[in-house]
């Protein structure tokens, strides 16, 4: 579930840009690239494998997409993301909320309240999610139609 806002923000990023000021604009982000990954290596101990694997896992990128529209609760949350069980939403959330991505507030009620949201990084990182998202749907039945044909 992505907000309008973020598919409006992703498809005008994708569809309104002149190719030259597109390509400009790849060129700048493997620009810096080069500079954190030399000769283009990507070392086995670099901390980024530890963050691609708390974002983009199975679980990480619904949830936080999910968060992008407002803060939920649990049960909110379990529901928007169709086929997580409770054992994996609480485990990516918990990851999440130690990388600094996902803010929990609980409230001292019975029976407890406990909501879920972006932190300003989340936030940061979801509108960068979100254009890759908006481009899987786009071709996500494509592309497992293929892998479905036989070879």
């Amino acid at each position: 579930m992505v907000s309008t806002q973020l598919t409006d923000q992703a498809d005008g990023q994708i569809r309104t840009g002149e190719p030259s000021q597109s390509a400009e604009h790849t060129s700048d982000h493997f620009g810096e690239l080069r500079s954190y990954f030399a000769d283009g290596v990507f070392p086995s101990s670099c901390p980024t494998r530890t963050v691609l694997d708390h974002v983009m896992s199975r679980w990480g990128v619904l949830v936080l997409l999910t968060l992008a529209e407002r803060t939920l609760r649990w049960g909110e949350l379990r529901r928007a993301v169709q086929g997580v069980s409770e054992k994996m939403l609480a485990q990516t959330l918990r990851t999440l909320e130690q990388d600094g991505l996902v803010h929990r507030e609980a409230f001292p009620v019975i029976p407890p309240h406990v909501e879920y949201s972006l932190t300003d990084l989340g936030n940061d990182l979801v509108l960068r999610l979100a254009p890759l998202m908006t481009w899987i749907a786009r071709h996500a039945d494509e592309i497992v139609a293929r892998s479905a044909q036989p070879t």
